[in-house]
């Protein structure tokens, strides 16, 4: 999706906020930017992709031969992600990864030159959970490290947590996911787009304990990003702002691609690394991003696209 927005000439991104995979994406987008402007930063996502799927090719998590013949990229039949899940459910990080080996460290620091992207004219907000108070913290440019990306991913049933500044982190999605405060009080921009991972609906009811366990998840994952937006619906409602902080709010056009795959996959396909299957999802994206132009790209500046009543339904 980003790499067909950056082909746009007449939008300008200013700014990027995301957690976990979309923390990776925004700080590879930003250095990309500071090397080579809008051409240098879609020109940055796909080597680093490529980095995560040759790790990939090493990895344990591997399709089952039914998930390929059934042409899924779930792992729903691995016989190791089914041991690795009932697994990490009675024993921690702490008991099976004594040495906090995250494989995405590497990968990470042969990716980003962390130096030349604190240089970016992109800002970015990486939000990462204290695990101590609760909150979310949220990092900018020049304090973007290795840690602080591992930290925003880290789900702490896989990966022990990431210290900082004395401070243990983990995912950011339960904090903010991704965060709108800083779009808003430090961007002068009065259009956010929204790229959601995680659905905000999913149809059916889930009834075994991994697809209860998964939609937990996204409901709490996406929990806080929702009640931003439902303030920029209450604060649009009102006549006269004036010159307050709840007139940024009341201001801000919020614009949402659309895309139905993710909520067609499960919550063993986040485990999939497959070069593959990231391909199959890069394609997916550049097709909703060309949906979301053509069917929304003029609001931009002008309007929000997103019915913004509707999420004050049932306030």
């Amino acid at each position: 999706m980003l790499d067909r927005l950056f082909e746009e000439n007449w939008l300008r991104i200013i700014g990027l906020s995301g957690t976990s995979a979309g923390a990776m994406n925004a700080a590879v987008l930003a250095y990309g930017h500071a090397a080579g402007g809008a051409e240098g930063a879609r020109a940055a996502l796909d080597p680093y992709w490529e980095l995560v799927a040759e790790a990939a090719r090493f990895s344990p998590f591997q399709r089952s031969p039914i998930d390929i013949w059934l042409g899924r990229w779930t792992l729903d039949f691995s016989p190791l992600f089914i041991a690795m899940d009932m697994t990490s459910r009675l024993f921690s990080p702490y008991d099976l990864n004594l040495t906090g080996v995250n494989p995405l460290r590497s990968i990470l620091e042969r990716a980003i030159d962390f130096e030349r992207l604190k240089r970016s004219p992109i800002r970015i907000f990486i939000t990462a959970t204290n695990v101590r108070t609760g909150r979310g913290r949220v990092f900018r440019n020049s304090e973007i490290t290795p840690d602080v990306l591992l930290a925003s991913a880290c789900l702490p049933t896989l990966f022990q947590a990431v210290e900082i500044d004395g401070e243990s982190y983990w995912d950011g999605g339960y904090a903010e996911n991704p965060t709108l405060t800083p779009l808003v009080r430090e961007l002068d921009s009065n259009d956010a787009i929204l790229v959601p991972i995680n659905p905000i609906e999913r149809p059916g009811t889930p009834r075994t304990a991994a697809e209860i366990l998964n939609r937990l998840n996204e409901v709490s994952f996406n929990a806080t990003t929702l009640k931003e937006l439902r303030m920029i619906a209450l604060l649009s409602k009102v006549a006269d702002l004036g010159n307050s902080e709840g007139a940024r709010w009341g201001r801000m056009r919020i614009h949402l691609v659309r895309n139905t795959t993710m909520s067609t996959l499960s919550y063993s396909s986040k485990l999939n690394a497959e070069r593959a299957f990231l391909r199959m999802l890069r394609d997916e994206g550049r097709n909703a991003a060309n949906e979301f132009l053509d069917v929304d790209g003029d609001n931009i500046g002008k309007r929000s696209s997103v019915d913004l009543d509707i999420l004050l339904q049932g306030v």
